[in-house]
């Protein structure tokens, strides 16, 4: 296996937790509202809006965070789902994914 076949299935891999961190980070009400499919769509969409919006460019606060407005990210999530036509959602719901996606990355810097 070369370093890209890797480096491929290491990406998997780790979107598959965070998707199961998501999944477990949801309120009970939501936990049955999103498919798998659906968490791993937004999650391939929050990675493209970190990528394309900038924000990773921004030099880290002397702690090593950066500040990302999650309600931006909540944003980019529903007008990519209208356009790709993977439907309409909820900010207040799509704000428990934000919300889950940034403290698996948290969970996982040390």
């Amino acid at each position: 296996m070369d370093s890209l076949d890797q480096e491929i299935l290491k990406d998997a891999e780790d979107d598959m937790r965070t998707v199961e961190f998501i999944k477990n980070y949801l309120p009970q009400e939501l936990k049955n509202k999103f498919s798998d499919e659906e968490l791993y769509y937004f999650l391939d969409v929050i990675i493209d809006y970190y990528t394309t919006s900038g924000v990773l460019d921004v030099t880290p606060d002397k702690e090593g965070y950066i500040e990302i407005d999650q309600e931006k990210v909540v944003d980019y999530i529903i007008k990519q789902a209208a356009k790709d036509k993977m439907g309409k959602y909820h900010p207040e719901d799509l704000m428990w994914v934000v919300a889950g996606e940034m403290e698996y990355g948290e969970s996982t810097e040390n």
